[in-house]
């Protein structure tokens, strides 16, 4: 086995972003939506609900999202203790839970545009279907309520630089479809849809904008960007059942499309074998046992070797990785190899 050491110039770091569908099974977009009765009824159920892509009898049923609905005040949800706590339900909980995930700011509310809103619906995407975050420009989400139906998408391809929250990227929810609105900035006359948050994986929307049941947004530069009179209850003490009208608000859409991105670094390790090295092979096969010489005499005059493998050690002699040609390279005094080894993180 020979040693060379690599020089700095023999390194070079890439970093290349992957992109995939969220989705099980690699669908584009879903199209169907389920829950869970045992779910629903738990005592989770107060706070969020899980939603499926198949019924409870597939095998290939599996989590996709979860939806919540949040309230400043505490709308729309019993109070835990109201005669103790007026105001303080499970409503009050998801709006100050997302509110410091997402503000970092206990004291701060959700502006949608230029509308502070108090009332909001989350869409949490689950861990297991993303890689490392949400890619801006993919959310294609339509929902409706009767004759009203609306499609949804982030508005990065309409901005130079999304707003940021602390580190986390933030952008507007729009009337639009991959990533661009269809006129004007596609806001409401309450502000945006919502902030489509990619390092979070969540979708925070507007309750009072998808409430709107306006036909005109009258908003200068806006085209008839309207809500669907989604009708959430915001009635303190108060079971509303808002997460449910979500629900039936994107299962009348049947359309969310939204992919993932990961960004893979490789690291790429150039290899040399100039044409007076590595041509002696250690192969016991190559030397006699009993007396050292080599056993053909054809290699005393042309020596060769057959490369096979490539390992990569550090200053203490530790393997630290390996790799393995497709097929042995013949090396000799007459040729030189160059071996790229790609190291994926």
């Amino acid at each position: 086995m020979g040693f060379k050491r690599l020089d700095p110039d023999d390194f070079v770091v890439s970093a290349q972003a992957i992109t995939a569908t969220c989705w099980t099974g690699n669908i584009v977009n879903l199209t169907t939506f389920f829950t869970s009765s045992n779910q629903v009824s738990s005592i989770s159920g107060k706070y969020y609900t899980n939603i499926f892509n198949a019924d409870s009898g597939s095998e290939n049923r599996e989590s996709q999202f979860q939806i919540a609905y949040g309230n400043k005040n505490g709308g729309g949800a019993p109070a835990y203790n109201n005669a103790a706590a007026a105001g303080v339900s499970a409503a009050s909980t998801i709006y100050g839970q997302y509110r410091s995930l997402v503000l970092e700011d206990e004291n701060s509310d959700f502006l949608f545009g230029n509308y502070t809103g108090s009332s909001i619906y989350v869409i949490s995407v689950e861990r297991a279907r993303y890689k490392e975050s949400l890619l801006p420009g993919s959310l294609n989400l339509t929902i409706g309520k009767g004759s009203r139906t609306i499609s949804l998408t982030d508005d990065s391809k309409d901005v130079t630089l999304p707003t940021f929250y602390g580190t986390q990227r933030a952008y507007q929810i729009v009337s639009g479809s991959d990533g661009a609105a269809f006129a004007g900035n596609g806001y409401t006359s309450k502000g945006s849809y919502g902030l489509f948050l990619p390092d979070t994986s969540t979708i925070i929307l507007n309750g009072d904008a998808l409430d709107d049941n306006s036909t005109t947004a009258g908003v200068t530069g806006t085209n008839d960007c309207f809500g669907i009179n989604l009708g959430t209850v915001t009635t303190a003490n108060t079971a509303g059942n808002n997460n449910q009208k979500l629900f039936n608000a994107v299962v009348s859409g049947s359309n969310f499309g939204l992919n993932s991105e990961e960004t893979v670094t490789s690291d790429f390790v150039f290899v040399r074998a100039r044409n007076s090295e590595f041509n002696y092979s250690e192969n016991p096969s190559y030397i006699s046992g009993s007396t050292g010489e080599v056993i053909y005499n054809y290699f005393i005059n042309n020596p060769q070797a057959y490369l096979t493998t490539v390992g990569l050690y550090n200053d203490s002699n530790e393997l630290l990785a390996v790799a393995k040609l497709s097929k042995p390279l013949n090396k000799n005094f007459t040729k030189e190899a160059l071996i790229r080894v790609k190291l994926d993180f």
